[in-house]
C-alpha cells in the first residue's frame, strides 16, 4: 500500500478521546439533572443528595493516582477501554437501586463511588496518550479539543436527560448513557494503539513529525526511572495540583448545582432551567478550544511560561471576577449569562493544566496528571458537600463568592510553575 507523507491518525484518535470525554461527562452529570426526581422518589434532602453527588467524586479522586500509574504501565488503549466498560456497568446500576430498599442511600453512594473509581482513568489515560502521540507544539489544541468534550457531555445532559425523564422516567437516562459509553469504548479499542510506532496507518511523515516534538521517549523502562518520591518533591507538581483543586471546586458548582440553583433558587421551571443550564457547558466547549489554540500560539511565540502559565493565571483571575458579578446580579438572565461566562473563562485554562503535566512528566504523564487531577476531584467533592451548607446558612451568593476566592488562589498558584523544568532533568 502506498504510504502518504501526511497521515493524521493522531487527530482521529484525539477526536475519539473527545467523544469518550463527552460520554464520561454525560454519565457523571446526568445525576445532577435527574437529582430532583431521585430526591423525590427516595425522599432525600439536598444534603443527602450532596452525599450521593460527592460519592462519585471521592471515588474519582482516590483512584486518580493509581489509575495514572496503571496507564503508564499498560498503555492508554487497554486501560481506557476497560474503564469505559466499567463505568457503563455502574451507570446502569445507578438506575437499578430500588426505592423499597432500606439502605437505598448507602447503595447510591456505593454505586456512585465505584463509578467514580472507573472514570478516574479517563484523563490520566488521555494525557499519557498526548505525551506519546502529540508533539509539544500541538498539545494545547489537542487538550483543548479533548476537554471540549466535557462541555459537550455536560451541555447535552440537561436537554437529553430532561427529555428522557419526562417521556420515559429518570432511570432510562442512565441506561441510555451506559449503552452509548460501551459502544464508543469498543470503537476506541479497535482503532487505537498505545504508541504511533505500533499503528499501521501512521505514515513515515506523521511519525517523524510526532517523534521530533516529543519531550521524552515513550516506554515502560523510561517511565520506571522516575520514582514517586521525585514527583512529590516537585514544586511544579504541588503548585499545579493546588491550582487544579481550586479549578475543580469551581467547575463542580456548575456540574452538580447549577441546574438545581436555577430551578429552586432563581425560580425557573424545568424547561427554562434545562435551557439556561446549557450555557456554562457551551461556554466551556468554546473556551476550551480557544484556550488550546491561544496556548499553542503564545507558547510558540513566547515560550511555555507565557503560553501555559500566563493563560492559566489570566483565566482563573477572570473567572473570579465573573463569579462575583454574576452571583450578585438580580436579573436571572443576566446572572445566567455572566456565570456561564465564568465557567467559560475557567475552561480557557484547561489545556494549560494537562499540557504542562505532559511537558514536565513525559512517560510518567499518566501518574503526574492523575495526581494533579486528584486535587481537582477533592475540590469537586468539597463543592458537593459544602456548597449547599454555605447556601443554607449564608445564601447562594456566598457560595459563588467562596468559589471566586478559590479561583483567585488558583490563579496565583500558576505563577509558581516553571513549565520548562522536566521532572527527568538532573537535580
Amino acid at each position: 500500500m502506498h504510504e502518504t507523507a501526511h497521515s493524521n491518525v493522531r487527530w482521529y484518535l484525539v477526536f475519539w478521546i473527545f467523544v469518550l470525554s463527552a460520554v464520561s461527562f454525560l454519565d457523571r452529570v446526568n445525576i445532577s439533572v435527574a437529582g430532583s426526581s431521585i430526591a423525590s422518589d427516595y425522599h432525600l434532602s439536598q444534603i443527602r443528595l450532596g452525599w450521593v453527588f460527592s460519592a462519585f467524586l471521592w471515588g474519582y479522586a482516590l483512584f486518580q493516582a493509581p489509575g495514572g500509574w496503571l496507564v503508564d504501565r499498560l498503555g492508554p488503549r487497554r486501560v481506557l477501554t476497560a474503564g469505559v466498560l466499567w463505568w457503563g456497568v455502574f451507570t446502569a446500576l445507578t438506575a437499578a437501586v430500588s426505592p423499597k430498599l432500606a439502605g437505598a442511600v448507602f447503595m447510591f453512594v456505593a454505586v456512585r463511588f465505584l463509578l467514580g473509581a472507573g472514570e478516574a482513568i479517563m484523563y490520566p489515560a488521555s494525557n499519557q496518550f498526548i505525551s506519546r502521540w502529540i508533539p509539544t507544539q500541538e498539545r494545547g489544541f489537542a487538550n483543548g479539543l479533548i476537554f471540549a468534550g466535557v462541555g459537550v457531555g455536560a451541555g447535552s445532559a440537561p436537554a437529553v436527560v430532561t427529555y428522557i425523564n419526562v417521556h420515559y422516567g429518570w432511570r432510562w437516562s442512565f441506561w441510555f448513557s451506559a449503552l452509548i459509553g460501551i459502544a464508543v469504548g469498543v470503537v476506541w479499542f479497535v482503532g487505537a494503539r498505545d504508541t504511533p510506532e505500533e499503528h499501521g496507518h501512521v505514515s513515515s511523515g506523521e511519525l517523524a513529525h510526532i517523534q521530533s516534538g516529543r519531550t521524552t521517549q515513550t516506554g515502560e523502562q523510561s517511565a520506571g526511572k522516575l520514582a514517586w518520591s521525585a514527583i512529590l518533591r516537585s514544586k511544579e507538581v504541588w503548585a499545579v495540583t493546588l491550582s487544579y483543586f481550586c479549578f475543580g471546586y469551581v467547575a463542580w458548582i456548575f456540574f452538580s448545582w447549577f441546574y438545581i440553583y436555577l430551578l429552586q433558587v432563581r425560580g425557573l421551571n424545568l424547561k427554562a432551567s434545562a435551557f439556561y443550564s446549557t450555557f456554562p457547558p457551551l461556554a466551556m466547549v468554546g473556551c476550551s478550544l480557544l484556550g488550546g489554540v491561544i496556548n499553542d500560539k503564545i507558547t510558540r511565540a513566547y515560550g511555555k511560561r507565557a503560553g501555559r502559565c500566563g493563560i492559566g493565571a489570566f483565566a482563573l483571575f477572570l473567572t473570579a471576577i465573573l463569579l462575583v458579578i454574576g452571583a450578585q446580579a438580580t436579573n436571572v438572565r443576566v446572572a445566567s449569562m455572566v456565570l456561564a461566562g465564568g465557567a467559560g473563562a475557567l475552561y480557557l485554562s484547561q489545556s494549560s493544566y494537562w499540557s504542562v503535566t505532559a511537558d514536565i512528566a513525559g512517560p510518567r504523564a499518566g501518574s503526574v496528571s492523575g495526581f494533579m487531577n486528584m486535587g481537582a476531584q477533592f475540590g469537586g467533592a468539597l463543592t458537593a458537600i459544602i456548597t449547599p451548607l454555605i447556601a443554607a446558612h449564608f445564601g447562594w451568593t456566598s457560595s459563588f463568592l467562596v468559589a471566586g476566592m478559590l479561583s483567585a488562589i488558583g490563579a496565583v498558584a500558576w505563577l509558581a510553575i516553571e513549565p520548562a523544568r522536566s521532572l527527568f532533568a538532573p537535580s
